[in-house]
């Protein structure tokens, strides 16, 4: 088995993917989805991230869909705050609310097979308001797998990388405080990102 992680700028690319995965025949429980929940909930939330004001907003999030859509579960991961979960690495991001994954959410990710630098970028970029999705598929269908992934437009991790450490971030910080920036000049930033790698 591999397992083949991208990071979307928006939930609803990420959700697409979801939905062609599935179509192509991949069962949900070899696919998982982690979201910022301020991709996912419209709803106001207030500063704690309130399960409740999160909870109200998880139909609107998984949008009347079957299958591993319909399990979106609420947590908080730590320095990436409340966050919209299903399939197996939600159940590492609650091993990470347990303390019993190592590393937390970099160490959960490099034990899923993500490059350490990659896991560093995704765990900002999940930070920052991304979507992370992960699959886990034999090699007969890893080909199909990526393009399906690609066609939905990830973020490409290195050009992320170089942006976030150009801006002058380091590496994910756990520790670190809560991000707050401009959603829409956040999303712009990150949609231009992604057509350049077009």
């Amino acid at each position: 088995m591999q397992t083949i992680t991208k990071m979307y700028t928006h939930y609803d690319h990420a959700k697409q993917a979801v939905r062609d995965l599935e179509a192509s025949g991949i069962h949900s429980d070899a696919i998982s989805i982690v979201a910022n929940q301020s991709n996912t909930v419209t709803e106001t939330v207030g500063d704690e991230g309130s399960e409740a004001g999160l909870g109200a907003g998880l139909g609107a999030a998984a949008g009347g869909t079957v299958g591993l859509l319909t399990g979106l579960g609420v947590m908080a991961i730590p320095g990436v705050g409340p966050v919209v979960a299903a399939g197996w690495l939600a159940s590492l991001a609650a091993g990470v609310l347990a303390g019993g994954a190592t590393g937390g959410l970099v160490g959960s990710l490099i034990g899923a097979g993500v490059p350490d630098d990659h896991a560093h970028v995704y765990s900002e970029g999940l930070r920052r308001g991304g979507t992370l999705l992960s699959v886990k598929v034999d090699a007969s269908r890893v080909d199909q797998v990526h393009s399906i992934l690609n066609k939905n437009q990830p973020v490409d991790p290195v050009k992320l990388g170089g942006e976030y450490r150009n801006a002058g971030w380091n590496n994910f910080d756990p520790e670190g405080e809560r991000y707050v920036a401009d959603r829409d000049a956040a999303e712009k930033r990150l949609a231009d990102q992604t057509l350049r790698m077009k």
